[in-house]
């Protein structure tokens, strides 16, 4: 079994990697660092329009669709504390006041930095009353903490950066455009960011027992505008149907080199070296470069999920996600962000390689994962990260990007950061993660890792709800192993393929999703077996509770899914190995 998920054609891999040339990325960054890639802009435009060009002088068929997206673009806002004018920003989709300022009583709600890149990404726990106040509280406004202090009544929320930047983002729930089920979840909240030093004197104030009180002004440009969204395919030999996706934002904050031109760049190039060896892949590699990441909460892959949704779900065998590679300082690959059924096949990849080890982190509700609903199997957002002891002699704290600098999402995301040896070796991982996919006679997909994921998890959520009835869970969860060593077996490698990948989309929706396949999740975390994860509340729960009935009835329907996913795949994968 080991086998399966370590194939690799060695000798095609040394020929790619041979051909990996830092021009063709050198040239890309150099015209990007010339342009501000805000989505909806000219320079996004252009910068579209280079991608395209570049794929049509190699010959490489491609497509440029024009999808009209739900963006917002933060514009100048302020922050006035007892009449002392501060530095701000707002986050995308926060509340517009057209620049009036808007005022009240500052309070400070403790909820944390965080402690790594997947704590960015955590849950806040706010409890306090905070009708008609200005909330200050600590890190990003990320959706979750926006949303908690919405749902508390505050009047606006002020954040503080956990260093000197400013980083821009975005804080709405919504994963890409809203509709009908979830248009109403539009953020409500004026938002404001300030720098550490800025805000940490304005909590040592409230601290001490001062009476403050804030004037919040924001400005954002809100809307639904046209975008290009630049698909390219490299064609299989033998099953050009199915594909594989591999993706990348072109938008960015500034100049956003670290965050997505390197990406950009990396993209491109893999696209060169696969199409100038005539590809000599099985399946298709299907290339794409989205706008509207971190203006529309990842809104060019979600319109590519919704109008390509069919043939994602029938074909695609996974999705590649490609985020800030060829970073300064940027030598390991700890904490990939991966699903455990493909890190066995992307581990093997990156020592390859490389000759580098690699270690795994739950993909984070975030990047361009888009595709958690329709079940496609996952792996990469970020790749390459500086080892933890160069962070700290930078006095560096953890964000999303850049290879771990801390100019991402920031002015300071310029060409120095940058690292054309760094991306090289990170375009030989995706350029072995992408050819294993394509051209593996079986399907490199590991779900009893996937199964092993979720079992750590029940353990846990059993020992939080001993009366809770995993019985059909437990047995689904058996008979899935045994159908899983049935297929592992061997047998007609296409029938196989296709028991697979249908029976993969159900496994990944039932530990990354709660809604049907053609919606979106929220932009909030999703716990392993999220249909079961309130299992975790029910100790901190009045036994006999309306709240406590609430919780254990949704448990039940819970566990009836999740059985319900695992028996239907467990039937694709026993059809192939009677």
């Amino acid at each position: 079994m080991a086998d399966l998920f370590a194939w690799r054609d060695a000798q095609a891999e040394r020929e790619v990697f041979a051909a990996i040339s830092e021009a063709e990325p050198r040239a890309l960054v150099s015209r990007f660092a010339e342009l501000v890639r805000e989505t909806g802009t000219e320079d996004e435009r252009l910068a579209a329009d280079y991608i395209a060009d570049r794929l049509a002088k190699m010959g490489i068929r491609h497509e440029v669709h024009r999808p009209t997206l739900f963006i917002s673009r933060p514009r100048p806002s302020s922050l006035a504390v007892d009449g002392r004018a501060y530095r701000a920003k707002t986050p995308a989709m926060a509340v517009s006041t057209d620049g009036r300022a808007l005022t009240g009583p500052l309070v400070y709600v403790e909820t944390g930095y965080a402690a790594d890149t997947a704590g960015i990404f955590d849950t806040a726990e706010i409890h306090a009353d905070l009708r008609g106040k200005i909330a200050v509280t600590d890190g990003l406004p990320m959706p979750a903490k926006v949303k908690q202090l919405t749902d508390n009544g505050a009047l606006a929320g002020l954040f503080v950066m956990p260093g000197a930047g400013i980083h821009e983002g975005i804080c709405t729930t919504i994963w890409g455009a809203p509709d009908l089920d979830n248009w109403r979840a539009q953020p409500a909240l004026p938002i404001v960011s300030v720098a550490h030093g800025d805000g940490q004197a304005l909590i040592a104030a409230l601290r001490g027992g001062a009476q403050l009180t804030a004037s919040v002004a924001t400005r954002l440009e809100t809307r639904w505008e046209p975008c290009p969204v630049v698909v390219a395919e490299i064609p299989g030999t033998d099953d050009p149907e199915r594909f594989v996706l591999l993706h990348g934002h072109y938008d960015s904050w500034h100049q956003g080199i670290g965050d997505n031109a390197t990406g950009d760049a990396l993209l491109l190039e893999v696209a060169r070296v696969l199409a100038a060896r005539g590809g000599g892949l099985r399946r298709t590699l299907r290339i794409a470069w989205w706008p509207g990441h971190s203006t529309g909460r990842y809104a060019g892959s979600t319109w590519y999920a919704d109008r390509f949704a069919l043939d994602l779900a029938a074909n695609a065998v996974a999705q590649v996600d490609c985020d800030s590679p060829g970073c300064r300082w940027a030598t390991e690959y700890r904490g990939l962000a991966c699903m455990a059924s493909l890190f066995a096949m992307t581990a093997a990849a990156v020592r390859d390689a490389t000759g580098l080890g690699s270690t795994r982190e739950r993909p984070n509700r975030a990047g361009d994962y888009s595709f958690n609903n329709l079940g496609l199997p996952a792996t990469l957002m970020l790749s390459s990260t500086m080892p933890e002891a160069v962070a700290r002699e930078h006095g560096y704290y953890p964000v999303g990007g850049c290879g771990g600098n801390i100019a991402w999402h920031t002015e300071d995301d310029l060409l120095e950061i940058a690292d054309f040896e760094n991306l090289a070796r990170d375009a030989r991982v995706y350029a072995a993660v992408v050819m294993r996919l394509c051209s593996a006679p079986v399907h490199p997909i590991d779900l009893g890792a996937e199964l092993d994921e979720a079992g750590a998890a029940l353990v846990a959520y059993r020992a939080a709800a001993p009366g809770l009835d995993l019985g059909a869970v437990d047995a689904a969860a058996a008979r899935l192993r045994k159908a899983l060593a049935g297929w592992s077996a061997g047998g007609d490698a296409e029938a196989r393929n296709a028991a697979m990948r249908r029976a993969s989309r159900l496994v990944v929706r039932s530990n990354y999703a709660r809604l049907d396949p053609f919606r979106q999740d929220p932009a909030l975390e999703v716990a392993p077996l999220p249909d079961l994860e309130p299992a975790l509340r029910l100790p901190r729960l009045e036994a006999g509770s309306h709240e406590a009935h609430v919780t254990e009835t949704h448990l039940m329907r819970g566990a009836n899914r999740v059985a319900a996913l695992w028996g239907e795949a467990a039937r694709e994968l026993e059809a192939v190995s009677r």
